[in-house]
């Protein structure tokens, strides 16, 4: 199944919490950060221009609709409640 999301909303896939830290200690659920980051999967045609599918984006806390579509979580956005994108760097730093 395919979702298009209408009235300039952006369906994103959240990323998951690490369930260790770089010590490797693991995390049981409760001690996990929700994370709000995810990665762009459909965008609505009257939707912002600044993010296409297969961004990764940086989100605000507690905003959008959760939405479970065959057993995956995503969240409705709006374009206002995106923060910031990550950008691919082909520099190797100086």
């Amino acid at each position: 199944m395919e979702l298009k999301p209408v009235n300039g909303r952006i369906l994103v896939k959240p990323l998951e919490a690490k369930e260790r830290t770089s010590g490797g200690i693991y995390l049981p659920d409760t001690a996990k950060e929700k994370l709000q980051e995810g990665i762009v999967k459909a965008v609505a045609e009257d939707a912002t221009d600044e993010v296409a599918v297969e961004d990764h984006v940086i989100y605000k806390e507690f905003v959008g609709t959760e939405v479970k579509i065959e057993g995956e979580n995503y969240i409705l956005l709006t374009e206002d409640d995106l923060l910031a994108k990550h950008e691919e760097v082909n520099k190797i730093p100086e």
